[in-house]
């Protein structure tokens, strides 16, 4: 070895002795969390338990939208009991969880669908609606509209038209503010949805919400509150005319009791309620191989009655359906009704 040959070979030492001197010295890093995939609405009449939820799972929970606020008319949107208590808003904001409250309605058939087709109507309705978002130190809004989904064949264009236009109004508005703009759609399939102007709507938001249950609801026939074949169907759909980032698909945390051969409303039940009713009438588990949600029958003196609700095991089949479609987020209905295992069924994805 050469005397210059010498003069590399001792510098390169020299440098790779620095180089593990420093890493040796410099702290580990600790890996990046995990992101937060999960958002759920939180009830106003189980506000309290449904606020511990939230607290108890926040390093998973991107979003919380608490129900706290109802349309009545184009300038009139009232505040259910508990709206905007600062605690809890200030609560959620110390975890990281964005607060995104929600906005609903049960209006009359055809008032919203009047305020939608009126341009005067849509420009006092986004000022009422901003009134909200600034009375509180609020990330956004989310708006849950369903009473224009059943809009009749001759009128449903003009409606669907006047919303998309409403909607893509508000949420330029609040991004001026700079806040999110969140809407809350049912499911759109060939049967389904056409009230919703998904490309439109999901230009325009933040985020859009399928409300992927009650595919079976209390006023029809039992079965199941989604399946994964239905899902297929939804995203399918919404895939192809929503940015799959903007796309939270809504799963249920929930159920319906109903009595055979009864025309009555079913009973809601939340999972939690389902499967301690399902234990106490010793009633076996059963996973419905096409649904795969679990249900039981069982006796109410005369009365024969069906459950079907779902669970961390029906969810985790439900979940290769999202990963198909590269659909990463999550909305709960809602906070409290789950049982605790879902959690870490979110969190493996």
């Amino acid at each position: 070895m050469d005397r210059r040959t010498r003069r590399i070979h001792r510098s390169a030492l020299c440098l790779l002795a620095v180089v593990l001197t420093l890493s040796a010295a410099a702290p580990l890093r600790p890996a990046a969390p995990p992101p937060r995939t999960v958002s759920a609405w939180l009830p106003y009449w189980d506000q309290e338990a449904a606020y511990r939820d939230a607290l108890e799972h926040a390093a998973q929970i991107r979003t919380i939208s608490p129900f706290w606020y109802e349309t009545k008319s184009a300038g009139r949107v009232d505040g259910h009991p508990g709206a905007g208590e600062r605690r809890i808003v200030d609560g959620l904001h110390a975890t990281g969880i964005q607060v995104v409250p929600t906005v609903m309605e049960q209006l009359k058939p055809g008032a919203l669908a009047a305020v939608m087709t009126s341009p005067a109507q849509r420009a006092t309705h986004v000022k009422a609606l901003l009134a909200v978002v600034r009375s509180r130190a609020y990330d956004g809004l989310d708006l849950d509209y369903e009473t224009i989904a059943p809009t009749p064949e001759p009128a449903y264009p003009a409606v669907r038209d006047g919303y998309a236009d409403f909607v893509t109004d508000l949420c330029a508005r609040l991004h001026a503010l700079r806040k999110q703009c969140f809407v809350t759609v049912t499911p759109k399939t060939p049967a389904t949805g056409r009230v919703w102007d998904y490309r439109k709507l999901g230009a325009a938001a933040d985020r859009l919400r399928i409300m992927a249950y009650n595919m079976h609801h209390a006023e029809g026939p039992p079965g199941p509150q989604s399946s994964p074949q239905w899902y297929d169907t939804i995203l399918a759909r919404a895939t192809t005319e929503v940015p799959r980032a903007k796309l939270e698909m809504g799963l249920p945390a929930y159920g319906w009791d109903w009595a055979e051969g009864s025309k009555a409303r079913a009973k809601h039940l939340t999972s939690t309620e389902a499967e301690a009713l399902r234990r106490k009438v010793k009633a076996p588990y059963a996973l419905d191989p096409d649904s795969r949600t679990p249900h039981f029958t069982y006796k109410d003196g005369r009365t024969r009655r069906t459950v079907w609700y779902q669970d961390a095991r029906g969810t985790a089949a439900h979940l290769p359906v999202l990963r198909k479609y590269g659909v990463e987020h999550t909305v709960l209905w809602a906070l409290g009704f789950e049982q605790p295992e879902l959690w870490g069924t979110l969190a493996a994805g």
